[in-house]
């Protein structure tokens, strides 16, 4: 497929930049990928006037979430990280620190594992420069339910449901535990499923091939994950009656409550199809007794141009049609219109500081560069095994890691520049792993500082990563690679080497329990982890920089 882009690696940027050309009042943030409404940037002058600011964002690729929602009425920030890929703890901080003043800001994070983790991590240093932060989390997915044997319930395109109401109540005045309050309220009673007629084509990556002509995917994620099964495709019609049966067997008695339908398109499903289709789903749900009191269509979170559509049904509570119905100068918001504006980026809030490094540890500085290195080799199997189990970024993410510390490498001391590199990690790499990675790096160059070994620094950042991500060992992540080789390294790198791999081949045997590859059930069982694999690939490194 021909993609309509001028090069990968500014796709983002570049996108962002013609946001701010079509929505009013939307500027992004200069050299980075967050948009904010300029009339609610934070200033000495304005800080106690402006109201409570709501900031959301994730993956690129599902356009126009998140920016199209920058806009007076909904969202005051939005922050994009790299396709399918969450945007790192940094990017969010400048995002926080850019539109919130006294009032607050309301964070609102879709249930994946990496913008949880970078937004929660984000939050909490936001909070410890003294800045009022809320977080909201929505997982509204009808096809998965609350069990424990996957990752959750994921956000879909309910979430702009969240956006609209807790937006219209912050524009109001309203306190931040208030609107927080409000939007918990309505991430909790909305419900989305979706359905993909198509396989999720990003741009540098070979289509998966998952489906075969007359198949479709019920409960499609919005990243290309698989859905929950494949099913013949009949009519749509039949198709409509199948997902509505579902979400209201998941949504239970509306108790005759008014409700807001929204008909997602995933992305390349044609204009005409769509009208076909908000034909049926208004049938079949007023069929099963959803009380449709609004009902709108459009591209409203996407999969970039996967052909499928996501259903989403919210019982209203009092005052929530009103908030609905207030005005917003949003152009992603179905049936709204805007005026086109563009103006020059504004500052970024805050810039990174290097500090004190102390004297160089050549052979500190010899075992980093080895593994930037492995890592870059490798990126392309970390790729390939990526795209079987997971969404396909972990090479990438890596290697931005990676790349990031050979454009501007630094000398110093072993704690100093693992602290270095950890920042360099939690700024550029984004996704599940940048935040992982940076913690483990924190907690193992604190180590190092307190004057403890290499074996056990290494112990102490595995454990921070098994703090922050909640994996433990037989989840089928990189702590089935990393705890046994941490457990092992008191008796050398050889050993720790050892058990990784050993650990990795354990991950063939296990179903996932966490993150993306939680979804697929046992369709990942002969596959060994990725993130397992990378640590074998730098464990490796560092052991033949060594020699």
């Amino acid at each position: 497929m021909t993609h309509l882009i001028n090069a990968q690696e500014n796709v983002v940027s570049e996108a962002l930049d013609g946001f701010g050309l079509l929505q009013p009042n939307v500027r992004r943030l200069a050299g980075r990928n967050v948009v904010v409404r300029a009339d609610q940037a934070v200033t000495e002058a304005n800080r106690s006037t402006v109201p409570v600011a709501l900031i959301s964002g994730g993956g690129s690729g599902h356009e126009p979430a998140h920016a199209g929602y920058v806009a007076d009425g909904m969202l005051a920030a939005a922050v994009a990280g790299e396709i399918f890929s969450s945007p790192s703890v940094d990017a969010v901080l400048d995002a926080i620190r850019a539109v919130t003043g006294d009032a607050g800001a309301l964070l609102i994070v879709k249930s994946y594992t990496g913008d949880r983790l970078n937004f929660g991590l984000a939050a909490e240093i936001a909070r410890s420069e003294g800045l009022d932060v809320e977080v909201v989390v929505v997982g509204e997915d009808a096809a998965l339910g609350d069990s424990d044997s996957h990752a959750g319930r994921r956000g879909l395109a309910g979430t702009v449901y969240v956006h609209k109401i807790a937006g219209a109540a912050a524009r109001s005045g309203a306190p931040l535990r208030e609107v927080a309050e409000l939007a918990r309220a309505v991430a909790a009673r909305v419900r989305t499923f979706g359905v993909g007629a198509s396989d999720v084509e990003v741009p540098g990556a070979a289509a998966e091939g998952r489906l075969t002509e007359g198949e479709v995917e019920l409960g499609l994620g919005i990243h290309g994950e698989a859905g929950i099964e494949k099913a013949a495709f009949t009519n749509a019609a039949a198709l409509v009656d199948e997902v509505s049966d579902r979400l209201v067997r998941d949504l239970g008695d509306t108790n005759g409550a008014p409700c807001a339908v929204l008909l997602g398109n995933v992305g390349g499903t044609s204009v005409l199809e769509m009208g076909v289709l908000a034909r049926e789903a208004y049938r079949a749900l007023t069929e099963r007794g959803v009380r449709v009191e609004r009902f709108a269509q459009g591209p409203v979170m996407t999969s970039l141009s996967t052909r499928g559509f996501s259903l989403s049904v919210l019982p209203l509570e009092d005052g929530w049609l009103e908030r609905l119905d207030e005005p917003t100068e949003s152009l992603a918001w179905p049936g709204r219109a805007g005026t086109p504006a563009h103006t020059e980026p504004l500052p970024v809030p805050s810039e990174h500081e290097v500090q004190d490094l102390g004297d160089p540890d050549d052979d500190a500085a010899a075992r980093i560069n080895a593994v930037c290195t492995a890592i870059l080799e490798a990126e392309g199997e970390l790729t390939r095994l990526d795209q079987v189990v997971g969404d396909g970024d972990l090479g990438q993410a890596l290697a931005r890691g990676a790349k990031s510390w050979q454009r501007e490498p630094v000398r110093g001391d072993a704690a100093a520049m693992l602290r270095e590199w950890s920042t360099r990690i939690r700024r550029d790499v984004g996704g599940t792993s940048g935040p992982l990675y940076a913690v483990g790096l924190l907690a193992a160059s604190e180590a190092v500082a307190e004057g403890k070994t290499w074996a056990e620094a290494f112990r102490a950042g595995v454990d921070a990563v098994m703090e922050l991500g909640g994996a433990k060992p037989g989840e089928k992540t990189m702590v089935d690679a990393l705890d046994p080789a941490a457990d092992a390294a008191s008796g050398g790198l050889s050993a720790a080497v050892e058990a990784a791999r050993t650990g990795v081949e354990r991950t063939r045997h296990e179903t996932a329990s966490k993150g993306r590859a939680s979804y697929l059930g046992e369709r990942v069982k002969g596959e060994p982890d990725p993130g397992a694999v990378a640590v074998v690939v730098w464990l490796e490194a560092l052991q033949g920089a060594g020699r």
